[in-house]
């Protein structure tokens, strides 16, 4: 974990700490979310990374980070982050 970088920014990921997890599924859960090629995002997330800046969020599945551009969550289009 210590080695991923953002593929955009080139800046390191954490673990996207629980609570704020919760509220991501919760907007996902009302078909608010979207990933940055404007799929509406329809299934939780278990897991996800976020950058240091918090700009950017990359959802895990089967403990594999998914970093494509693509799939990334942008946090500009949820409330309060």
């Amino acid at each position: 974990m210590e080695i991923l970088v953002c593929p955009i920014t080139k800046l390191p990921v954490f673990m996207l700490e629980e609570q704020k997890l919760r509220q991501l599924n919760g907007l996902i859960a009302k078909g608010t979310l979207q990933t940055m090629d404007g799929e509406s995002i329809s299934e939780p997330l278990q897991k996800a990374l976020i950058t240091r800046n918090k700009n950017i969020i990359y959802r895990i599945e089967n403990n594999i980070p998914i970093m494509l551009e693509s799939q990334s969550i942008a946090t500009d289009q949820i409330e309060g982050w």
